[in-house]
């Protein structure tokens, strides 16, 4: 860990790594948030003397397993599946399901570890956990991802529960294969519990914003972060990187609050448009075709596409990173700084490396980490959640209001809690302290479990 490191932290830090060898997203987030804790433990020797933190650091339950399925072609694969059940002392727990070649039980715990303070933010009565397999959906036929799905909930579907777990969308998985997933648990449980997954069809369950929950949630956050600047978005330049659902979103609300996003990214490149980004166009090439992103610069005149690059070298205000973990590192950070950014919000899972992060605040530029800023998702879920629990639901217009008045509350539980543990300005710390302390709270009064 970086700079001076009370002993008590170091230690507990030491101990995750000793006891983790080899995840190393996992590690980072724990760093980041052990970072924060030093200022709460000098004030309450009762989570040093509980080992509160230690608690928190080691999953209530890890669940590997093994997924076969079969190809269209009769070809037998042998996937893995994971479920991280991270911590339970605020609610059942909740978090997304992620289906892409890169995931690693580190990588679900990362996530779900993140999860259990972002959850916490929300002021909802959610615990954090995470899970999902790597198989990869792309290039798969409509049969081939039901047959995986079924296959996938065939073992998972015991761990979970509208009480105990339940499991969201995440990358790779969308409302397609929530409706295969949800279709084999009821299949297998003979129930139709709807609250056991979230992130369902509009017409089977599901909740009106979903969708767009992500990418307006982080909006909504940046727009508080900049009004403590005296700031709005009106006329601002928007940097978003990623195309899929949280970034589509994010330049949908970015442009109804007077913002002109002006690029967007996948694997392959990233788009610039100066006019501000199309998004019909953008939502018929990422959401209806599925294809590249260069697609949308050759059919909007004016609009080019970078193969490869870092979309960070485009100049703006405000930059929202909306692809994935680690993408914005030091020397992007310090090219935005250098075009005069003046506020980053994380519409990702932690997608600003440390020195990337140490860059932003060195430069007093305004930053709204991931657990905060990103929150807007599971807060819909919850809501949705609530909607199942009472057989009722809600009008777009009324699930939004709801939504932006949860990401208000995150910004100002952020802002307040940074200034009372003498970091004014550094909603990092706020965003860490402020969940723990809501997590611990709860992890105490059930006793030593």
């Amino acid at each position: 860990m970086s700079g001076e490191v009370p002993v008590t932290v170091q230690a507990i830090y030491d101990e995750v790594l000793r006891r983790n060898r080899g995840e190393t997203e996992f590690h980072q987030a724990v760093r980041e948030v052990l970072d924060s804790l030093a200022v709460v433990l000098d004030r309450h020797r009762e989570y040093t003397e509980m080992k509160t933190v230690q608690r928190i650091c080691e999953p209530e339950r890890q669940i590997i397993f093994r997924v076969p399925w079969q190809d269209d072609r009769g070809e037998v694969h042998i996937n893995r599946g994971f479920r991280v059940e991270f911590n339970s002392a605020l609610g059942p727990y909740k978090g997304g399901l992620r289906f892409h070649p890169s995931v690693n039980l580190g990588i679900v715990k990362f996530l779900g570890f993140e999860q259990i303070f972002k959850n916490a933010l929300t002021g909802m009565p959610i615990g954090g956990g995470k899970g999902g397999s790597d198989f990869d959906p792309k290039g798969r036929s409509d049969a081939e991802i039901m047959r995986f799905c079924q296959s996938f909930m065939t073992e998972l579907y015991r761990h979970l529960g509208e009480y105990t777990d339940v499991p969201a969308g995440d990358i790779g998985v969308g409302t397609r294969e929530i409706g295969y997933l949800f279709g084999q648990y009821k299949r297998i449980t003979n129930r139709y519990e709807s609250g056991v997954l979230t992130g369902k069809g509009l017409t089977w369950g599901g909740a009106q914003v979903r969708k767009e929950a992500t990418g307006y949630g982080v909006v909504f956050f940046v727009s508080e972060m900049l009004k403590v600047r005296g700031e709005t978005l009106a006329g601002k330049d928007v940097v978003v990187s990623g195309s899929g659902n949280v970034a589509i979103y994010a330049v949908e609300k970015v442009h109804q609050l007077g913002g002109r996003a002006i690029a967007c990214s996948d694997s392959s490149g990233y788009i610039v448009d100066e006019k501000g980004l199309d998004l019909d166009v953008l939502k018929q090439v990422k959401e209806v075709e599925r294809t590249r992103i260069s697609e949308y610069a050759e059919r909007v005149p004016g609009a080019r596409f970078v193969e490869g690059g870092c979309i960070w070298d485009v100049p703006c205000q405000v930059a929202l990173p909306c692809a994935t973990q680690n993408e914005l590192d030091g020397d992007a950070a310090a090219t935005l700084v250098r075009n005069g950014c003046i506020a980053v919000a994380e519409g990702a899972n932690m997608p600003t490396t440390p020195e990337g992060v140490k860059v932003f605040q060195e430069a007093g530029v305004s930053f709204g980490p991931g657990k905060a800023a990103n929150a807007g998702g599971v807060a819909t879920s919850a809501l949705e959640m609530q909607q199942n629990a009472s057989r009722d639901r809600w009008t777009f217009e009324h699930s939004e209001a709801r939504l932006e008045e949860i990401m208000r509350d995150i910004h100002h539980s952020c802002h307040t809690t940074a200034e009372e543990y003498g970091r004014p300005g550094d909603l990092v710390l706020g965003a860490n302290v402020a969940g723990f302390l809501r997590v611990a709270e709860a992890v105490h009064a059930h006793g030593l479990i």
